[in-house]
């Protein structure tokens, strides 16, 4: 099992980003909340699970644990494979599903594309416990606003930097902190919607 990686990110692009650890660079898939706090050519560490199939190895990566060890406990459900649990996480935090199954709130389940009410349903009556508050203690960078992080990260994601930035300022008018990047990132791409002009 890998991990954990630590290395260069060589670039980034709209659902993976390639990180050159020892010389080799190695894809890995994540959420465009982790996404969007890295930068090419800057150092970065992510936790990480390995998902064997018969016809690949596929490496997942995450800014935090918590967001790991969710992703891992969300495919032990029936009918969840990686990618809807990569899907769930890029609309939801760990803290946002915790709360979701705890309330049994399907709606909030059924708000990720490919979940029904069949599969929220079994989510809901299979993750209880399996499911842990993110760590508190995780340490996160100091920074005066973490909007332009935003923003790239939606330009990563295909919209322009004028509609990035709008979108940004319609959900967040204040300067936001590193650990509202998430939040402020799902809010600025349920603003935006399907359209990237």
């Amino acid at each position: 099992m890998i991990a954990q990686l630590a290395g260069t990110v060589l670039s980034v692009r709209a659902t993976s980003l390639v990180i050159e650890v020892g010389g080799v660079g190695m894809l890995v898939q994540s959420t465009p909340a982790t996404l969007g706090e890295l930068r090419a050519q800057q150092p970065a560490r992510l936790h990480t699970t390995l998902v064997v199939r018969e016809e690949s190895l596929t490496l997942f990566g995450f800014a935090t644990e918590s967001e790991r060890d969710t992703f891992e406990a969300l495919q032990a459900v029936q009918g969840v494979g990686p990618r809807l649990a990569l899907a769930m996480l890029s609309v939801h935090s760990p803290a946002a599903l915790l709360t979701a199954v705890q309330d049994g709130d399907r709606k909030a389940l059924e708000k990720v594309p490919g979940i029904g009410a069949k599969v929220a349903s079994r989510l809901l009556l299979e993750l209880g416990g399996r499911l842990s508050l993110p760590e508190s203690g995780e340490p996160q960078a100091a920074s005066a606003d973490a909007r332009p992080q935003v923003e790239e990260a939606l330009v990563g994601l295909g919209w322009s930097q004028k509609a990035a930035a709008a979108a940004v300022e319609a959900v967040a008018s204040s300067p936001i902190s590193e650990d509202e990047v998430s939040a402020t990132l799902r809010a600025a791409l349920q603003s935006m919607g399907g359209s990237r002009v």
